[in-house]
């Protein structure tokens, strides 16, 4: 009885190997399934998050098209080269430097809105001038810059002073000056455009 036993036991073990090795093992087809879902799911998540991202994106205004459409028309200076508004404006800084200077040496003095400036004052504004003149002639780039700055200061106050302007002479310097100094002013923001450009940059 022992011994029929001991075989009942030794038949019946290698069918419960069986039956767990075949529990506890993937077939390929599942395996190829199970691949398959996750590549989907993967490819799913990845255009959800795809559609969320371009559905963030700002979109771009019409102004910054034509500012790009503006800078790509724009072509570096030539070696040489000097924009008319550069010229015109070191022009204007030698003559209006020069004739502070020379009204300050022959005893004329000039009066700034109800105000007679110093000695000091207008020696340094004559410095200014001319080095900004002289820098603008040579085509440097923080020379136009500067001068630039300068006519927006002399645009505000003639711009202020419409409101204190009695007289029709009066009205006509302040129209006319801010009318040039808006051309002037808008022509040398191009030029310094071009002046940054890289094929200007060695200068």
């Amino acid at each position: 009885m022992e011994q029929r036993s001991r075989k009942r036991g030794r038949r019946e073990k290698p069918a419960g190997a069986t039956a767990t090795g075949a529990a506890g093992t993937t077939t390929p087809a599942s395996a190829t399934t199970t691949a398959r879902a996750t590549a989907t799911a993967r490819a799913t998540a990845a255009a959800t998050a795809a559609a969320a991202t371009g559905a963030r994106a700002p979109r771009r205004s019409r102004s910054e098209d034509r500012n790009e459409a503006v800078r790509a028309a724009l072509t570096p200076l030539a070696p040489g080269e000097r924009p008319w508004a550069v010229t015109v404006g070191a022009l204007l800084a030698a003559v209006v430097g020069g004739y502070n200077l020379v009204s300050f040496l022959l005893g004329t003095k000039l009066a700034v809105d109800g105000r007679k400036p110093g000695a000091a004052g207008i020696v340094l504004f004559a410095v200014v001038m001319f080095t900004c003149a002289g820098g603008m002639w040579r085509m440097r780039y923080w020379a136009v810059l500067g001068f630039q700055a300068l006519l927006a200061i002399l645009m505000l106050i003639a711009a202020l002073l419409l409101i204190t302007v009695s007289n029709l002479a009066g009205l006509a310097i302040c129209l006319v000056g801010l009318s040039l100094g808006s051309v002037l002013f808008y022509k040398l923001v191009k030029a310094l455009s071009r002046m940054a450009l890289p094929a200007s940059e060695p200068r």
